[in-house]
């Protein structure tokens, strides 16, 4: 087999069909998610331990082909013919190798294009703070921070460092200059690369992702000492994003923690990918700022309050996941099941329907 030649038809093919993600393992043939529903290439013939193999090395550069076989798992980005970058995984499975790719546009949507709240266009005119978009994985996060990267880019002279593992959407400066810097290519680790920030004189901090409680720590610090921070996490909701963050540290230090995240943070998105009625997805999203009901709440370690100041402070922008279901049905946006299925509390959207 021409692996070189296979690879590029399947990556065509991923981007000609609008899929999110390409899945190649043994035993299967190529696997597209398209519309968050996987779809399997029943004509083609399935993969076997070599196939893979082989596939996964031709993606690989010789020092990630040496790590991979170390640590038997990889992440990296793979630039394929100016057309399109794919975000790609590397990882074993009984003794074989399987990959899953997730295509990155190569034009970077704005907020509104992707139709996200209005209300991320606030976080993009502050001039220092943190700002947070949670969810579970595969749900828009990495394309919603760099929509409001992107929007500061066009809009301010100003400097903006970005660190991720790895690099996904690349950015082109604009008015602003842009640097990216990926784990392992550039820098050691995260926290490391951080810290290294306050000597880099950045206006605006792009984390990829907070890993440990020393990247969390330090992200906070810069957003208390006059940067402009935007972070991931893997959570499902505001409340429960600021629990992980105070929860990742020792009982002896919460108290500091919450102090200085009840300071320091302008606000939280917490979206997911709906299935739309027409096609594609759609997001819904809550949308809560750190107002001084919400600071207080997280000094005083009321987090579990939060919800209900989210939804009773609609006027003042804020709006819970099931309100954004319950809008986006009665738009005919999505289906009922599909809302109920992703709400957190069903009995609540029902009401609110």
């Amino acid at each position: 087999m021409d692996y070189s030649s296979y690879i590029k038809q399947l990556l065509t093919l991923t981007i000609e069909e609008e899929a999110s993600d390409l899945h190649i393992s043994v035993e299967h043939p190529p696997v597209l998610r398209i519309e968050r529903k996987l779809i399997p290439l029943v004509k083609v013939q399935k993969f076997t331990p070599q196939d893979t193999q082989q596939i996964a090395f031709l993606l690989m550069n010789e020092d990630q082909r040496n790590r991979f076989l170390i640590e038997k798992e990889l992440d990296f980005s793979y630039s394929f013919e100016n057309k399109a970058r794919f975000r790609v995984n590397a990882f074993c499975q009984k003794g074989t190798t399987s990959i899953a790719l997730r295509l990155i546009p190569e034009k970077i949507k704005s907020i509104d294009e992707l139709n996200l709240p209005p209300q991320l266009h606030d976080f993009c005119q502050q001039s220092q703070g943190f700002v947070i978009v949670a969810g579970p994985c595969s749900h828009g996060k990495s394309t919603t921070l760099a929509s409001m990267i992107d929007e500061i880019n066009h809009n301010r002279a100003c400097r903006i460092i970005t660190i991720e593992d790895p690099i996904e959407y690349i950015f082109h400066s604009d008015k602003a200059m842009i640097e990216q810097r990926e784990l392992y290519q550039d820098t050691l680790s995260f926290p490391r690369a951080l810290r290294s920030t306050f000597r880099e004189d950045p206006d605006v901090v792009m984390l990829g992702e907070m890993r440990d409680p020393e990247t969390i720590a330090t992200a906070i610090t810069a957003a208390e000492t006059g940067h402009l921070v935007f972070a991931t996490l893997h959570t499902n909701s505001a409340s429960q994003t600021i629990h992980r963050i105070v929860d990742s540290f020792p009982g002896s230090q919460q108290g500091q923690i919450r102090a200085q995240l009840s300071g320091s943070l302008l606000g939280i998105v917490s979206q997911r990918l709906i299935p739309s009625l027409k096609k594609g997805v759609v997001p819904a999203c809550e949308i809560m700022f750190n107002i001084p009901a919400v600071s207080n709440l997280i000094r005083e370690n009321k987090i579990h309050e939060i919800p209900l100041v989210v939804e009773t402070s609609f006027e003042l922008g804020m709006k819970s996941l099931d309100r954004s279901l319950a809008d986006l049905v009665r738009e005919k946006a999505i289906s009922l099941d599909n809302a109920l299925s992703y709400s957190l509390n069903p009995e609540e959207l029902r009401k609110l329907i």
